[in-house]
C-alpha cells in the first residue's frame, strides 16, 4: 500500500513558497509555531480547569464532564492524516487559515456554552480546527526552510509544543481562578488572531497535488467511532458496573468497530492511517510505546490536579504553581536529549525517561498522605516525571519518523501524533473510572501505580526500537 506523503514535495507552487520563505523563514516558523503552541497550550488548560468545570456543571457527573476532553482528542486523532492530505491537495495556507479560523471560533462557543451538552459539541468543533492548522503548520514550516536544516527546525517545532504543555497547568489554574472556566477558552481568540492576521497577511501558498489523495471518511468515521466507544464504556463503568449491558455492549462495539477499520484500511488505498507503517519494526514498537505513555501522560495531568484540589485542598492557583516545577523540566530534557539521541540513538532516553517517570509516580503512591507537604512529600515525584516526559515524549516522536523515509515523513509524524491522542482518550477514561467521584486518598494511589506500571511497560516496548546513526 502507498500513502501520498505529507511533506512537501518540490511543486512549482511549493518551490515558490520555499524560495519566498528562504529569505527569512523565521517569521513563517514564528506564524506556523504559534498556532501549535495554541492548539498544545489548550489541551493542558483543560487538565487544570476540569475541577472548575466539575463545580461550574454540579449537575453533571465526572463521566459527562470527561467528554470536554474526550469529544476533543478523539476527532482530533481521527482527522490528523487526512488533515495533512487535504493541506497538499487543497494548499497548505487554505488549511491552515481555515483551521485556525474554525479553532478560534470554537473557543470562543465553548467560553459561551450553556450546557454540558453544548460544550461538548463546540469541542468536537474545535478539534476540526485544530486537525486542520497542525498538519498545515508543519508542511508550512518544511517548505520555509532548506532540507539540511529541516531536522533542527522540526525539533524547534516539536519543542514549541513541549513549552506550551509546560506553561499550560500554571496559566490555566492562574486563570480559572481569577477569571472563571471560561477564560481557559477566551485565551485562545487572541492568540489565534494574531496567527491568522499575520498567516493572511505573510504566508505564502504551497501545495502538492501529487501527495494529496480523497478524505477518507468512512475510516474516520470509523475511528471516531470505535475510540469513542471504548471511551464511553470505560467511563460509564464506574457507574452503571462492568456487567451492564450498556458498558458490555460500548466496549464490544468499539472493539468491533476499530478491528473494522483494520480490515477497511488494507483494502483502501489512502486509509485514515496508513497501517504499512506498522511494517517497519522500529515504527511499531515505537507506536505501541507511544500508546502506552500516552494513557500514563494524561492519567498524570488529570489525577494531579484532582489530587491536589481534593485531597490537599489546594486551590486552583495554588495547585497550578505546585504542579509547575515537574512540565518546567521537559523544555531542558528535551534539549539534552536531543544532543544524546544523535548520537546512540532514542531507545536509552526512551528506556531511562520510562523508569525516572515510573519512578515519581510509585514517589507520589507511597509517600503523600491527606497532609499537605509539598516540598518533602510531592515535589521528588514531580521532578522525577517531569524529567521522564522531557526524555521519553521527544525521543518518541523523533525516533517516530527516524527510520522512514523522507517522502513518509509527514505522514509518520502524523499517525504517531494520532496515536498519542488515542492513548490520552483512554487515559483520561481510566483516570475518571478510578478517580472520578469523590476519590480517597488509597484511590489515588491506584491511578498513580497504574500510571508507574504503564511507564514500565513503555520502558518493554522500547527495547526494540533501534535509530542509531549508521555509519
Amino acid at each position: 500500500m502507498q500513502i501520498a506523503p505529507a511533506q512537501p514535495a518540490a511543486t512549482p507552487s511549493s518551490t515558490t513558497a520555499t524560495a519566498q520563505a528562504a529569505r527569512s523563514p523565521w517569521p513563517t516558523f514564528l506564524i506556523a509555531s504559534s498556532a501549535v503552541f495554541l492548539v498544545s497550550l489548550d489541551v493542558t488548560v483543560l487538565y487544570a480547569a476540569f475541577p472548575a468545570l466539575r463545580r461550574a456543571f454540579p449537575e453533571a457527573s465526572a463521566a459527562d464532564l470527561s467528554w470536554v476532553l474526550n469529544a476533543y482528542t478523539v476527532v482530533f486523532a481521527a482527522l490528523l492524516v487526512p488533515a495533512g492530505r487535504l493541506a497538499d491537495l487543497h494548499g497548505r495556507k487554505t488549511m491552515f487559515v481555515a483551521g485556525v479560523s474554525i479553532f478560534i471560533a470554537a473557543s470562543a462557543a465553548c467560553g459561551l456554552a450553556p450546557s454540558v451538552g453544548a460544550l461538548v459539541a463546540a469541542r468536537a468543533v474545535q478539534a476540526i480546527g485544530a486537525a486542520l492548522l497542525l498538519p498545515a503548520s508543519l508542511a508550512i514550516v518544511l517548505a520555509a526552510f532548506p532540507p539540511a536544516k529541516r531536522a533542527v527546525v522540526v525539533a524547534l517545532w516539536g519543542a514549541v509544543s513541549g513549552l506550551a504543555a509546560a506553561i499550560g497547568p500554571s496559566l490555566g489554574t492562574l486563570l480559572v481562578d481569577h477569571l472563571g472556566w471560561e477564560s481557559a477558552f477566551f485565551i485562545n481568540v487572541p492568540i489565534g488572531g494574531y496567527a491568522l492576521y499575520r498567516a493572511i497577511a505573510t504566508l505564502a501558498e504551497s501545495r502538492n497535488p501529487e501527495a494529496g489523495a480523497p478524505l477518507d471518511l468512512l475510516g474516520v468515521l470509523m475511528l471516531v467511532a470505535g475510540v469513542g466507544a471504548i471511551a464511553f464504556g470505560l467511563v460509564r463503568s464506574e457507574a452503571a458496573g462492568w456487567t451492564s449491558p450498556v458498558v458490555l455492549g460500548a466496549l464490544a462495539g468499539g472493539v468491533a468497530t476499530l478491528a473494522a477499520f483494520v480490515a477497511w484500511a488494507r483494502r483502501v488505498p489512502a486509509p485514515a492511517i496508513d497501517l504499512s507503517l506498522f511494517e517497519h519494526r522500529t515504527y511499531r514498537y515505537v507506536n505501541l510505546a507511544t500508546l502506552a505513555f500516552g494513557v500514563a501522560f494524561a492519567m498524570m495531568f488529570f489525577s494531579t490536579f484532582l489530587f491536589l484540589t481534593g485531597v490537599w485542598g489546594y486551590s486552583l492557583s495554588h495547585a497550578g504553581i505546585a504542579a509547575a516545577p515537574g512540565p518546567l523540566l521537559v523544555i531542558p530534557a528535551s534539549i539534552v536529549s536531543g544532543r544524546f539521541a544523535a548520537r546512540a540513538g532514542h531507545r536509552p532516553l526512551i528506556v531511562g525517561g520510562a523508569f525516572a517517570f515510573a519512578a515519581g509516580a510509585l514517589w507520589s503512591s507511597i509517600v503523600p498522605t491527606t497532609e499537605p507537604a509539598y516540598l518533602a512529600t510531592w515535589l521528588p515525584g514531580t521532578l522525577l516525571i517531569g524529567l521522564g516526559v522531557g526524555m521519553v515524549l521527544p525521543s518518541l516522536s523523533a525516533a517516530a519518523v527516524a527510520q522512514l523515509p523522507p517522502a513518509r515523513f509527514g505522514v509518520g509524524s502524523a499517525v504517531n501524533q494520532a496515536v498519542r491522542q488515542i492513548g490520552s482518550v483512554l487515559g483520561v477514561a481510566v483516570a475518571i473510572l478510578l478517580v472520578g467521584r469523590n476519590p480517597s486518598l488509597s484511590d489515588f494511589a491506584t491511578v498513580f501505580r497504574w500510571e508507574a506500571a504503564l511507564a514500565l511497560l513503555t520502558a518493554l516496548l522500547a527495547l526494540p526500537i533501534d535509530t542509531r546513526p549508521r555509519s
